[in-house]
């Protein structure tokens, strides 16, 4: 009898302790590290999906996504990953302990561009750090490297140098057929699949703020058909237009979406850069003499910049003796020239005109006129 009076309260009892075991539980979690810079929008997903913000504390198992914006992690150990536009990076494991044995770092890396650069190597045994994208495995034995993963899961790898311009150390990049070894400033390979082998590193002329401008990955296409279908909804039923429906004045025709297109509104992610250069690394790749394929140093450019030159609207690389021009906004053109001989190059598109001149410019004159 009496314990039938107190069952109610053993199961009060039982209750709170689940729930103070729980909250416990919770309270265990540890901060690796924070939000170290932030521009435009990104999220953490963790229980569930948070704004990112400045100093936002990051843990194990959270994963970062950027959406139309730039993130940059800095770890415990001072490490720090800078994510841009549309990229995926997922902290599967941080351990940091004062005997660097002990420490671990395991990230997957699964979309767009990150740029890693390791903070003191003797706060984490190098063997202790790894990297996952789909197609390889990344052992990180240098301190500075982007990996670029496009939404096929293809793999490019850059071992960047450090501040004097020298190696940063290297990396290995591994798949099932093979590994590859990083050891040079800007040496680079790419990988397809993980069952096929790592290309043959070859070193590509850029430089750290062309990386960080041109790598970006191609937004998914799901965003583009939804924006394609919004748009196709809103043409249907013209003859259904009542212009008494519309408050004109609640719209503000001065918003960014609605003015003329002008250089501010250029978007490099419609533009596959890394499809090029992925391109650019197989062609390097075939040859055995990376001597032969080494830019020249002395190419001049006049009328735009290299890299992205956001008054241009034109996007400037070389590699391999190779000067390529990319423009693409309502028309698209490219351009592979021989980075060594003089051009003078006018480019119209739509009454835009630019007059690009190459090691001086010449009488050697291209002309092209796009219009729709």
């Amino acid at each position: 009898m009496i314990g039938s009076k107190l069952y109610p309260y053993l199961v009060l009892l039982l209750l709170l302790f689940a729930s103070f075991k729980t909250t416990k539980v919770q309270a265990q979690a540890v901060d690796i590290g924070d939000i170290s810079e932030l521009k435009g929008t990104a999220q953490i997903l963790r229980d569930k999906p948070y704004d990112a913000n400045l100093k936002f504390a990051i843990q194990s198992n959270d994963e970062a996504i950027t959406k139309n914006g730039r993130m940059a992690i800095t770890f415990l150990d001072d490490s720090t990953v800078k994510l841009t536009e549309h990229s995926q990076l997922l902290i599967d494991e941080y351990i940091y302990d004062p005997d660097p044995s002990k420490s671990k770092m395991a990230l997957t890396f699964g979309l767009g561009t990150a740029r890693f650069i390791t903070g003191n190597l003797n706060r984490i045994d190098k063997q202790n750090i790894t990297l996952k994208t789909p197609t390889a495995n990344i052992a990180i034995r240098g301190t500075d490297f982007t990996a670029t993963v496009d939404e096929l899961g293809r793999s490019l790898i850059i071992l960047l140098p450090d501040a004097l311009g020298l190696s940063s150390g290297e990396i290995e990049v591994v798949t099932a057929m093979g590994t590859v070894l990083l050891n040079k400033p800007y040496e680079a390979t790419t990988v397809s699949v993980f069952e096929s082998a790592p290309t043959k590193p070859v070193i590509l002329d850029l430089t750290l703020d062309l990386i960080d401008n041109m790598l970006i990955v191609t937004p998914p296409k799901e965003e583009v058909v939804a924006k394609e279908e919004t748009t196709s909804t809103q043409t249907d039923g013209v003859l259904d237009f009542n212009d008494l429906d519309v408050d004109y004045l609640a719209e503000d025709y001065l918003k960014e979406d609605n003015l003329e297109f002008t250089e501010l509104d250029i978007n490099y992610l419609d533009v596959n850069y890394l499809e090029d250069l992925l391109q650019v690394v197989d062609a390097l790749a075939v040859d055995e003499d990376e001597e032969q394929l080494a830019p020249t140093s002395v190419t001049r450019i006049s009328g735009t910049n290299f890299g992205q030159d956001e008054e241009t609207q034109i996007t400037t690389i070389i590699s391999g003796g190779v000067l390529s021009m990319r423009r693409k906004v309502s028309e698209s053109v490219r351009l592979d020239l021989d980075g060594g001989t003089a051009y003078t190059v006018i480019l119209i598109q739509d009454g835009v005109s630019n007059t690009i001149k190459i090691n001086g410019g010449s009488d050697n004159e291209i002309t092209i006129t796009q219009s729709n």
